[in-house]
């Protein structure tokens, strides 16, 4: 394979159609008679619907139909046909499906008028009479009720804490250095730029294609298929282009049932879109309550690890997440516990949202570290140093790579670490305090199974398709430059094709493996139309007529034989001369489970970062920050550092803003809009840098690639929490850290 373009800093293929609006998402694909919805949410959080007031809205001009439990269309009995490709353990939530209210905010009516405006205006008309019951929404009023999540498909993925090893707490009581802490994490609501829509369009005969915003169109195409019983070739959902979604498209949302639903019963096509309240009315980032006891000996080499975590669940499935199991991941200890349970709450279920668990674990896990290397006396970068380990605790595998050290080292250097004075309240710049703090940060590397196909016609051209998706991370463009690399072709002559159920199979795209997964069978596709090159090859020119794939290089646009050298066969003679003037090459790439299911994979990093405290107002300000990553090969310096930057940004908005606050009389989050739900701005990023680790993996896949999109998020929250803690001298262990709370805790060391 050529090294032309992979590791090149390309521009985004997709860019311009972006800038200049020719890229359609969901919400914009516009068809003849086009019908409009607008759905109707419970304002109780528990109870049951007693009767709807329908008299008004149905009198409005336009308005074709008004939906309810109590009429709209049958669909699939069996729980299991509404489950999909991330669903927990549990029965997924049915929209209308009788007469219970779950959780505030639950699709209850969807009006479908001619206009938009129409829906709206005859939703607002709509009243409601509901018997409520007793509900609970809060985490921490019911600790001691929380028990151990229930085992489903889904928990494959999501391994639970390995069992105990040692004696965790006695070791903890006798350590010569201890730390630890209690950690509360709010509720996050995703917010991608893109609302939630589908666009259904009635083909007739039960055949729909539907454009919806989603991160994975067969997903949604089976989830259709199977709720209302179409055959899943019937169905075809589209989802070129995605607005953002960070986790919130990986399951269909109730905007596509619903849509679907109404596209069926009036034999019409349909659209409904989400408004931004309604963006509150699904899955979000669980609460979470954790404890840690972190022990040391003399040396500082931790002897003990207690971490415990406690996360919100809905009553209808068992939502899990990986919180607990970093720490021994991380961190090597001869005395381990670390237990993670759910509290069942009247609440949605919560939802994957960037580096789901791993932004929740991570962060008590680097704070507590940090407290045991101050209480060690000891530089929080030596402290990890001396930590530091080769092999997963959790797993007795060793990692397939790791270079952490590295992460370190460059970090460190580029950020001046060794001027920094260790003294809490030390370090000051004109009135306010100056803190410096870091973190490490890990991350999963996973591979799924993945089908892509390459199509080279006699023009030269090829395009490689798969269903898989891109919400901005650089798909479209990380798998043109494998397939230029591979196949020896210009990028200019290569397109790649993404988000339709109709391409070949492809996953949901999360949890970072999209590179690996997607890239590997751009790979096992590109391979099989060589060996088709190769073969038709030979019945042109004689020399190809024995050649092995391995005695053929393939170089501008065609091949040729190693030893020989010269000008190359031209792909276009060869396609040419075929009478379909056509090839094509459909293949899996498939993780190599032998080689890999002896080693832990994972991504790294190192974040330094330096804030700025106002004593008198407690505000924090991030004034730069540097990250170092360690994720194999890097497809794409710009796209990849554009994905490690969007995660340092989040890592800020987690650390200082973001946060959904219930009001716990009425279970409803009372800042579902994006005026009180808080996020950064320009004016709060300063100086951001990231650093890619040169890392060669063998194991992780054949292009040794590892994902980006969580990394960039994990270790940041400790390390601005840490650099607060430098500042001030205290620790806020409570996310999200607001200027209340750091005035509470301003105040010189006694």
């Amino acid at each position: 394979m050529q090294q032309k373009f992979v590791g090149q800093p390309i521009s985004r293929v997709d860019g311009e159609a972006k800038v200049t609006g020719s890229a359609k998402y969901a919400a914009e694909f516009n068809v003849p008679g086009l019908r409009y919805g607008y759905v109707v949410n419970s304002t109780i959080a528990k109870g049951k619907i007693v009767k709807f007031n329908l008299e008004n809205a149905m009198a409005v001009h336009g308005v074709i139909k008004i939906y309810t439990h109590e009429n709209r269309p049958s669909t699939a009995w069996l729980s299991l046909n509404y489950a999909d490709m991330d669903a927990p353990p549990g029965k997924p939530f049915i929209p209308m499906h009788n007469n219970k209210i779950v959780y505030n905010g639950q699709p209850i009516a969807m009006v479908v008028a001619d206009t938009f405006e129409q829906a709206r205006y005859a939703a607002s008309l709509i009243t409601v009479e509901y018997e409520v019951e007793d509900f609970e929404t809060d985490l921490h009023a019911h600790l001691n009720e929380a028990r151990k999540p229930k085992k489903g498909l889904a928990s494959a993925l999501k391994p639970g804490p390995p069992k105990p090893k040692g004696d965790a707490d006695k070791v903890f009581e006798s350590s010569a250095i201890k730390a630890g802490g209690t950690f509360v994490h709010g509720v996050e609501h995703h917010n991608p730029m893109e609302l939630f829509a589908s666009t259904v369009v009635f083909e007739g005969d039960k055949k729909l294609t539907i454009y919806d915003k989603t991160q994975g169109s067969v997903n949604c195409q089976l989830y259709v298929a199977n709720v209302f019983g179409l055959h899943f070739k019937d169905v075809r959902v589209i989802s070129p282009y995605v607005g953002g979604a960070f986790g919130s498209g990986l399951r269909p949302n109730y905007q596509l049932f619903l849509a679907v639903m109404a596209s069926l019963d009036l034999k019409q096509s349909v659209r409904l879109s989400m408004n931004r309240h309604q963006m509150f009315t699904f899955g979000h980032r669980p609460a979470t309550y954790q404890q840690t006891k972190f022990g040391a000996d003399g040396t500082g080499k931790i002897q003990a690890i207690n971490h415990e975590g406690i996360g919100e669940t809905s009553q209808y499935e068992d939502y899990t997440e990986i919180v607990v199991n970093w720490s021994n991941m991380m961190y090597p200890s001869p005395n381990a516990k670390l237990q993670y349970k759910l509290l069942p709450l009247d609440m949605a279920s919560p939802m994957d949202m960037r580096a789901p668990g791993g932004a929740t674990g991570v962060h008590p896990l680097e704070i507590t570290i940090d407290e045991l290397a101050f209480n060690a006396k000891m530089d929080p970068v030596a402290f990890r140093l001396l930590n530091f380990t080769d092999v997963d605790e959790t797993t007795d595998k060793l990692y397939s790579s790791k270079e952490l050290k590295e992460c370190f080292r460059q970090a460190a250097d580029k950020f001046g670490w060794k001027d920094r004075n260790p003294e809490p309240r030390s370090m000051r710049r004109d009135n306010k305090l100056l803190g410096w703090g870091m973190a490490s940060g890990i991350w999963e590397a996973m591979q799924m199974p993945t089908r892509a196909e390459a199509i080279l016609n006699a023009d030269g051209k090829l395009t490689v398709r798969s269903a898989t998706c891109d919400m901005g991370t650089g798909t479209y463009t990380i798998m043109s430059q494998i397939a230029a690399d591979f196949m020896g072709m210009d990028m200019a002559d290569v397109t790649f094709e993404l988000g339709d159920s109709d391409m070949p199979f492809a996953p949901i795209s999360g949890g970072s493996f999209t590179a690996a997964s997607t890239g590997t069978a751009v790979q096992a596709a590109c391979l099989g139309l060589q060996k088709k090159l190769l073969k038709k090859a030979g019945k042109l020119v004689a020399p190809f007529s024995d050649a092995d794939i391995d005695d053929v290089e393939f170089t501008d646009s065609g091949l040729r034989l190693k030893k020989n050298g010269g000008k190359p066969l031209s792909y276009k003679e060869i396609v040419s001369a075929t009478k379909e003037k056509q090839l094509k090459s459909k293949n899996m790439g498939w993780p190599n489970v032998m080689k890999q299911r002896k080693y832990t994979r994972a991504t790294h990093s190192a974040v330094f970062v330096e804030v700025e405290v106002d004593e008198d107002f407690g505000i924090v300000k991030v004034t730069r920050m540097i990250t170092a990553v360690a994720a194999g090969k890097i497809l794409n310096p710009k796209t990849a550092r554009s994905q490690i930057l969007g995660g340092m940004v989040w890592g800020i908005s987690k650390a200082l803003r973001e946060e959904s606050v219930m009001d716990h009389r009425f279970g409803k989050f009372v800042n579902d809009n994006l005026s009180e739900y808080h996020i950064p701005v320009n004016a709060d990023i300063n100086e951001l840098d990231v650093i890619f680790v040169e890392e060669d993996d063998k194991i992780v896949n054949d292009l040794g690639v590892k994902g980006l999109g969580e990394i960039g998020l994990v270790a940041v929250p400790p390390a601005i929490a840490n650099a607060v803690f430098h500042a001030t001298g205290k620790r806020v262990n409570d996310l999200p850290i607001t200027m209340d709370k750091v005035m509470d805790r301003v105040a010189p060391l006694v």
